[in-house]
């Protein structure tokens, strides 16, 4: 009898453990109760335990979503769609605007059938900031997923850590407090293309764990690369790997003017954690002036989130010497050169495009195509929006990121850097982009640019 009675005591246990993850299933398999049509007039409909998306020309992004709002949870569902297709699903998203305009906008796990778009698994904020986490920070999950077959997806969203996963494979790993809940929604893409007309997406086994989530967070897999968006802060992984920050968010603390020994007494402003170049007229460091960092730096990982306004010029410089200008214009140093190419006239002028957004000024254009990167020569989010710039130096080797895609790579030194230097406006420099460390400088040329989340990581 005592025997029994343990046996009895384990397998209660054993069922108790079984049973500790309560899943919801937000999908009956019969109907759509609990779900409402927003936006477009693509169709739904159920059949066979699926729901059933029907792609449709001539409408806006089509969803179906929940009724109830969701903040922390862990959601799983199957999904399958034609080839050619692209949708996603919604998660913490409301259904209107800042503006109150009746629009869908929140997170979305990107599903994409297209060639050549390994978009799948990554993370896009639908009517808002654009692309959080695109799958260019994780291009070796993009095998993992099986195009026009059912894929598993997994979504944890507990706080403001954002997980994917698909079929098992961690895609990506965001770090972002910008939204703590809404409806969770299935999405038809808009199409223009007629051959698409009548294809279909399907989702199946939708549920969610809404009961202490965190405690089922996955632990056996390997995470993707972080990519936080916190502002003017840093998370706890990022401080082990030795991220600092640049600028604290709110005070001039390690920065001075590029021809000064203290921070420009104006044309700066610093503002609810941005740091903002103040509208002065066009002229290169003609008002506030230059701002550099009082250390220097040689090999490093910086990260900068920038937002352009109209028609606006500016630039990240690194390797800067403050000393080799000391006369009217800006310091000089390497350039990420900030541009809105589409209104801005130097975006014309250079060689092949060497000084539009991106590219290192005057001397090599941005350009994604090389790199295999994307379908689109450069994903800008657009002005008077956030744009992330990323330059990464090792050694000699120095390559630039805008959100997350590489457009420029090379090397300083060599023959081939040397032959562009003597054909750029930096000839006059001898050995120019060569030093072992400088400053890194963001630019005054007059136009209204701000700055957040700069920050750096020095490598050894």
């Amino acid at each position: 009898m005592k025997r029994l009675s343990t046996f009895v005591l384990i397998a209660c246990v054993g069922a108790f453990t079984l049973n500790a993850q309560e899943w919801v299933e937000l999908f009956n398999g019969k109907n759509l109760k609990g779900w409402e049509k927003l936006d477009g007039k693509a169709e739904y409909r159920v059949e066979n335990g699926e729901i059933i998306g029907v792609s449709k020309t001539g409408t806006p992004n089509t969803f179906v979503a929940t009724k109830k709002v969701y903040g922390d949870f862990i959601l799983e569902y199957e999904m399958k769609m034609d080839r050619g297709l692209n949708s996603g699903v919604q998660f913490r998203s409301i259904a209107t605007k800042p503006d109150g305009t009746e629009r869908v906008n929140g997170y979305q796990v990107e599903c994409d059938d297209h060639d050549n778009r390994p978009w799948a698994g990554g993370i896009y904020e639908e009517a808002d900031r654009g692309w959080l986490y695109p799958m260019s920070y994780n291009q070796c999950a993009a095998k993992v997923n099986k195009r026009g077959e059912w894929n598993h997806v997994r979504i944890e969203a507990v706080g403001s850590t954002i997980r994917t996963y698909i079929n098992g494979t961690n895609f990506a790993n965001l770090v972002d407090d910008a939204r703590s809940e809404g409806f969770i929604a299935l999405q038809i893409h808009g199409i223009n293309d007629a051959a698409l007309d009548g294809k279909e997406i399907r989702w199946k086994n939708i549920r969610i764990l809404i009961e202490d989530p965190e405690k089922y967070m996955k632990s056996d897999a390997s995470l993707a690369q972080e990519v936080s968006y916190l502002t003017n802060d840093l998370t706890a992984q990022q401080r082990e790997e030795g991220w600092k920050l640049l600028w604290d968010g709110k005070t001039t603390k390690g920065w001075r003017g590029a021809n000064l020994d203290h921070f420009p007494e104006k044309g700066w402003d610093i503002s609810e954690g941005v740091l903002s170049v103040e509208k002065s007229g066009g002229g290169e460091s003609a008002h506030g002036g230059d701002i550099v960092t009082i250390k220097k730096y040689k090999s490093f990982i910086l990260e900068v989130d920038l937002k352009i306004t109209e028609g606006a010029n500016s630039g990240i410089k690194y390797f800067v010497d403050p000393d080799l200008n000391t006369g009217a214009g800006s310091a000089i140093g390497c350039e990420f050169q900030i541009l809105d190419d589409k209104n801005h006239p130097d975006a014309k002028n250079g060689i092949s495009g060497n000084r539009t957004l991106a590219s290192l000024y005057d001397l090599i254009e941005a350009d994604a195509y090389l790199y295999g990167q994307d379908n689109r020569k450069k994903r800008f989010n657009g002005v008077g929006k956030w744009n992330r710039a990323r330059i990464e130096v090792k050694g000699s080797k120095v390559s630039h990121y805008l959100n997350g895609v590489k457009v420029i790579e090379y090397e300083r030194g060599t023959q081939m850097w040397k032959a562009l230097v003597a054909y750029s406006k930096y000839s006059k420099w001898p050995a120019f982009g060569e030093a072992e460390s400088g400053h890194i400088l963001l630019q005054d040329h007059g136009d209204e640019v701000s700055f957040k989340n700069i920050r750096i990581r020095e490598l050894d």
